[in-house]
């Protein structure tokens, strides 16, 4: 019991004390976390090689769709990139392995352009003639994407189905289509019996046709 009447008192004199100890503490803020000098060159080795890695990608791609698969030569790339041969080797393990991702790329990148057509559900006849012009319009300014496609063919496609992505590259247009098809039947514009899937194929393919064999 005296025990616990000393702690009381305590308690009591302790407790203004702290409050007056803290009040007269002013805020401070956090110190800054300094990287050090090997987080620092951690980083600028990830972004090097980020950049390499890309130049490689970026040459691949023309390189592949000037000569095909089978004629596009490492030495190429690796000059134009302005890097080695075994650099190409280093991150992409093999020439076959670089061509997969650079058809994944180029894949990606339509994909994403295909994303943001501007469409109107509320006028589903200008919404589809926006689809049909962006396909178009992107044939023409990326013609890396046709002769790339026709390489790939002529391989039969090989290339692209070692590919991890390729389930994960269906075009955003074909979500778009939909869409836009059901509109124009509400509206009762469109048939009913159209799949969103087969007319962007149709799409597709009047002006993969046209400039393929142009």
């Amino acid at each position: 019991m005296a025990f616990n009447m000393v702690s009381s008192a305590q308690k009591v004199v302790i407790e203004p004390d702290s409050k007056k100890a803290s009040a007269g503490k002013k805020a401070e803020s956090p110190r800054p976390v300094r990287k050090t000098p090997a987080q620092k060159a951690t980083r600028g080795a990830q972004v090097r090689a980020h950049k390499t890695r890309d130049a490689i990608l970026r040459a691949a791609t023309r390189v592949f769709a000037r000569n095909g698969f089978t004629e596009g030569k490492i030495e190429s790339i690796s000059k134009l990139s302005g890097t080695h041969d075994r650099m190409i080797y280093y991150y992409f393990g093999s020439k076959a392995q670089l061509f997969v991702e650079v058809l994944e790329t180029t894949y990606q990148k339509m994909n994403e352009a295909a994303a943001a057509i501007p469409i109107d559900l509320d006028d589903p006849v200008g919404a589809l003639t926006a689809v049909v012009n962006f396909v178009w319009r992107y044939y023409l300014d990326h013609p890396e994407f046709i002769t790339l496609l026709n390489s790939e063919n002529l391989l039969k496609g090989k290339h692209i189905k070692k590919s991890v992505r390729a389930s994960q590259l269906s075009s955003p247009a074909v979500a778009i289509l939909d869409q836009v098809l059901r509109s124009g039947v509400e509206k009762k514009l469109f048939r009913e019996d159209m799949r969103a899937r087969d007319l962007y194929i149709e799409i597709a393919a009047l002006g993969y046709f046209y400039l393929s064999n142009h």
